[in-house]
């Protein structure tokens, strides 16, 4: 790999992913850098807690739609210089932030990247441009065609779409794919996930034999790193996931099993649910996005029946990514980040 930039910028610094990089490149693990850190937070707040992380935390607060924000945060930049753009929106208030944020924030962030010479600029792109698999063992792998799965896939198919452009005309940029990922740092989303296997309400769909890749937090960091470090041609994008996909029963099953190893009671699943409500909710979800509007609930509801697994064969050929946490241990470490929290489970 490498040597590490003198400046790393990281866009959605205090969202999920990006708090768990700006961890590993402030801690004592192997991703620790000493170089300036400039991510790039909404709030006063978010950015003073990042700059308690260390002397070499230079905060910028703004808007990612905001293009003087943006050019405060490509000012004065010296040396070599990464990019790791995280920054997105996956449950918005309305579709048309889907493309304000992911697209056009991308498109922006590009514009400037390419204009301050960055060494190699990481995009943090999703499953969605691909859509779901055909039959559960299906595996979305490097070739894979584009089918974006509604306003989230369109906004970020396009967006890689941007970076591909943007590789065109000369920017050494790259793309990571993560699926559905968990761990320590995540949203109120993932707690209620907890709570409702907990309590055995989590629906599972048909014999539950739905496919799906995960990726612990940790394991993407990894990924997200290897592919600033490693030096690869422009252009190039990888599955980040754990080991192997999961069937949704398995999944179930062992945070189940991880909340019991952690001390809490967990009831016997009972929410089983027929095919035909997820291919209801999915055209529910279609007809509401069509009308400029987005329901969180309905279209996790339409998800749910379906495949979403990858390879990452290729990330292992070309980075060296060696996913180090499997599923059961990267549930327990979340379990335990929650309760210290003081989160309710």
């Amino acid at each position: 790999m490498i040597d590490h930039p003198d400046v790393t910028v990281v866009t959605g610094a205090a969202g999920w992913l990006g708090t768990a990089l700006m961890a590993a490149f402030t801690g004592d693990g192997p991703w620790a850098r000493g170089g300036e850190i400039r991510p790039f937070v909404r709030t006063r707040v978010e950015a003073d807690a990042l700059a308690a992380l260390g002397v070499n935390i230079r905060p910028v607060v703004g808007d990612l739609c905001r293009s003087t924000d943006l050019d405060r945060l490509f000012l004065d930049l010296d040396g070599v210089v990464d990019v790791i753009h995280t920054a997105g929106v996956i449950h918005p208030r309305n579709v048309a932030e889907f493309y304000e944020v992911n697209t056009e924030g991308t498109r922006a962030m590009l514009a400037r990247a390419s204009n301050a010479s960055v060494r190699r600029f990481v995009h943090v792109s999703s499953n969605s441009p691909f859509g779901t698999n055909s039959h559960p063992g299906d595996r979305f792998r490097n070739d894979e065609p584009y089918h974006p799965y509604y306003g989230y896939g369109q906004s970020k198919m396009e967006a890689e779409l941007a970076v591909a452009e943007s590789v065109a005309d000369g920017l050494n940029a790259v793309i990571v794919r993560p699926p559905w990922f968990y761990g320590p740092h995540q949203p109120p989303r993932q707690t209620a996930f907890f709570t409702m296997v907990r309590n055995g309400t989590f629906p599972v769909f048909g014999g539950g034999q739905q496919a799906r890749s995960m990726v612990f937090v940790e394991n993407l960091v990894q990924g997200v790193i290897r592919a600033e470090l490693v030096q690869t041609p422009p252009g190039g994008g990888w599955w980040i996931a754990d080991e192997r996909p999961y069937t949704v029963t398995e999944i179930v099953q062992t945070v189940g099993q991880a909340l019991r190893d952690e001390g809490y009671e967990v009831r016997p699943n009972r929410a089983k649910v027929p095919d035909f409500v997820g291919r209801v909710a999915e055209r529910a979800d279609g007809l509401i996005q069509r009308t400029g509007r987005y329901h969180q609930q309905i279209h996790v509801l339409g998800e749910m029946n379906k495949s979403i697994a990858c390879s990452i064969d290729v990330a292992r050929r070309d980075l060296g990514y060696q996913p180090e946490v499997a599923l059961h241990d990267g549930m327990r470490r979340s379990i335990r980040w929650c309760r210290n929290e003081g989160l309710a489970l």
